[in-house]
């Protein structure tokens, strides 16, 4: 059996996912480092458990590094698969493929959600600091006079000087905005009922409800998971709390936040928004979301993508060689905490 460098045997291991995400995340080099410390199955990725060839993986490995695309591991993959010991997912939430019966079995689990949220952080401050100058429309009523405005008349709301970023939800992305927003000059608020005062001011935030959050901040950044707890937790009774010219960033679900009341306030330019998510993921081509001008619309694009993801393999072969050790993951996926994640 294939051994690593400190003597230990290397688990037999399979890539589990999507062929276009295997290809995104892990193109040659990426492949022949996770090689370095397991024992990976040469050949097509594994994206259907049913096939004969799936059985045959899965009767022999210990370990899966899973991705976008990845089937459920319910009890029939599991029955097939009597050795399988640990998951590593090369993205952030497990909630679609790993099933009570993973846990249920003892099977350790990690995901690479902490190196995911990394760039939907950047993406989010990159936008508090462009919609605090107005830039967006700034910028089309520039294309639309060819002149420069009078800038010693800014308005005194234009500016990102002791202004108010509220975040909805100390996940890991909203914690790495927090963490992001520390050098500037900005007042951030926080609410997330499982976060305490003290915490919140280790966190170098303030605590406050809801319907404070909404009400005091410039900005209010969306980093709620999708939960039945939380569709829709965005109200219209909140948007409408919001202060004229408030932005509303949604990088999390488009379901956490009620659209027909953002479409409203939009629309009559009393709040802006800038939503990467949406509900539908694409809105039809007649949702007038498309044509307001206060509006910007990005492809959920936010996650990683080109060059990011190296940081999802990185992690993912880090986590494989600390459990091939004996080390444990650094990144584990408790079953306790799942009601709270993505």
């Amino acid at each position: 059996m294939p051994t690593t460098p400190n003597g230990r045997s290397r688990p037999r291991a399979a890539l589990a996912m999507a062929p276009g995400a295997a290809a995104a995340v892990f193109p040659p080099v990426s492949l022949a480092a996770l090689a370095q410390v397991c024992d990976l199955v040469p050949g097509p990725v594994l994206d259907d458990f049913s096939t004969d060839r799936a059985t045959a993986v899965l009767a022999e490995v210990e370990l899966l590094v899973t991705g976008w695309g990845c089937p459920p591991l319910d009890s029939a993959v599991l029955a097939a698969a009597p050795r399988l010991r640990a998951v590593v997912h090369a993205a952030g939430s497990v909630r679609t493929h790993v099933t009570q019966e993973c846990w249920d079995r003892g099977i350790e689990v990690a995901s690479a959600a902490s190196a995911n949220a990394l760039p939907v952080a950047e993406y989010t401050v990159a936008m508090i600091v462009l919609t605090g100058k107005r830039v967006l429309e700034r910028a089309r009523d520039l294309r639309a006079t060819r002149r420069r405005d009078a800038w010693l008349s800014t308005p005194r709301e234009v500016g990102n000087f002791g202004r108010t970023v509220g975040i909805l939800s100390a996940s890991l992305i909203g914690r790495r905005v927090i963490e992001l927003l520390r050098p500037y000059d900005l007042h951030v608020l926080l609410h997330d009922p499982y976060v305490t005062d003290e915490e919140a001011a280790a966190l170098g935030v303030a605590a406050v409800g809801i319907g404070e959050l909404f009400a005091l901040s410039d900005v209010v950044s969306v980093h709620t998971p999708l939960l039945p707890a939380t569709r829709g937790l965005v109200s219209g009774e909140l948007i409408a709390a919001m202060r004229p010219g408030a932005v509303l960033i949604n990088t999390a679900r488009g379901a956490v936040v009620d659209q027909d009341a953002l479409v409203e306030a939009a629309a009559d330019g009393r709040i802006r928004a800038v939503l990467d998510v949406t509900d539908p993921e694409i809105l039809p081509p007649e949702h007038p979301l498309w044509d307001t001008d206060n509006v910007l619309i990005t492809p959920h694009l936010a996650g990683s993508q080109g060059n990011e993801w190296e940081r999802l393999a990185e992690l993912a072969v880090s986590e494989v060689a600390r459990w091939t050790s004996g080390l444990g993951f650094a990144h584990p996926v408790r079953p306790e905490r799942l009601a709270h994640l993505a």
